[in-house]
């Protein structure tokens, strides 16, 4: 029996050489349901437009930024929906009968909870916050696998062309529509970039630039901060 709706899954994607077959693997149920996956390649030179291709629909070639990337695979997506996924996080197998659900009520978006891959008990603490202060909020980071309608998507001109907060910043605008519809069941990001960088480390940083963000400091001044911070932790 055909969906109720057409779904366009939009990854996002640079040197993910790695992960991607996985990545893809995991959403091939999906594409088995009629819905489609695009995957959108900033220039990788690691070859993961060429991993990826047998395994999506449609692998675009876009400017870096993942604000550019989600846009141009909005662009070209033929979906009544857009889920736009990070491509180290996984959903649930149960995802398209929550979303089903979502598209039978006023919500314009949505997001999941989120569970981070490490077994560490920290982790667990970490992922109970984000989703709290989700909740309470209504903002949605992208490693939430943010859904929206396409009209919303449309009418909102997508993600703002920004190199930082552009999940943040499209949230905000998003709750002027509607709350997010949220689904508990979580979607599982991986917890490496937490390991490498250290943990508390990690949050320190991301709780500054969001604080700073909040404060009305430019995007592009905040990449700047975090750029700097990968090069220390990486020497």
């Amino acid at each position: 029996m055909p969906e109720p709706f057409s779904l366009s899954v939009i990854i996002p994607v640079w040197m993910e050489a790695a992960g991607i077959m996985d990545t893809l693997r995991a959403l091939q149920p999906i594409r088995a349901r009629g819905h489609e996956v695009i995957v959108v390649d900033a220039g990788s030179t690691d070859g993961t437009a060429k991993l990826a291709r047998p395994l999506c629909d449609r692998v675009l070639a876009s400017e870096k930024g993942r604000a550019v990337q989600m846009n141009a695979g909005a662009a070209v997506a033929r979906g009544d929906f857009f889920l736009f996924l990070h491509a180290d996080t996984r959903l649930p197998d149960s995802a398209l009968d929550h979303l089903a659900e979502f598209t039978r009520t006023r919500h314009a978006w949505g997001r999941f909870n989120v569970r981070l891959s490490g077994q560490r008990p920290l982790f667990r603490v970490i992922a109970w916050f984000m989703n709290q202060r989700s909740r309470l909020t209504g903002i949605c980071t992208g490693d939430q696998a943010m859904f929206v309608r396409r009209e919303a998507f449309e009418a909102l001109a997508g993600f703002h062309p920004m190199p930082l907060m552009e999940d943040v910043e499209f949230s905000r605008r998003l709750c002027l529509v509607s709350r997010p519809f949220c689904i508990k069941e979580p979607v599982v990001t991986d917890s490496r970039r937490w390991q490498k960088h250290g943990v508390w480390r990690t949050i320190f940083l991301m709780w500054r630039l969001r604080w700073r963000y909040w404060r009305g400091e430019s995007p592009e001044s905040l990449a700047q901060i975090y750029r700097s911070d990968i090069r220390n932790v990486s020497k």
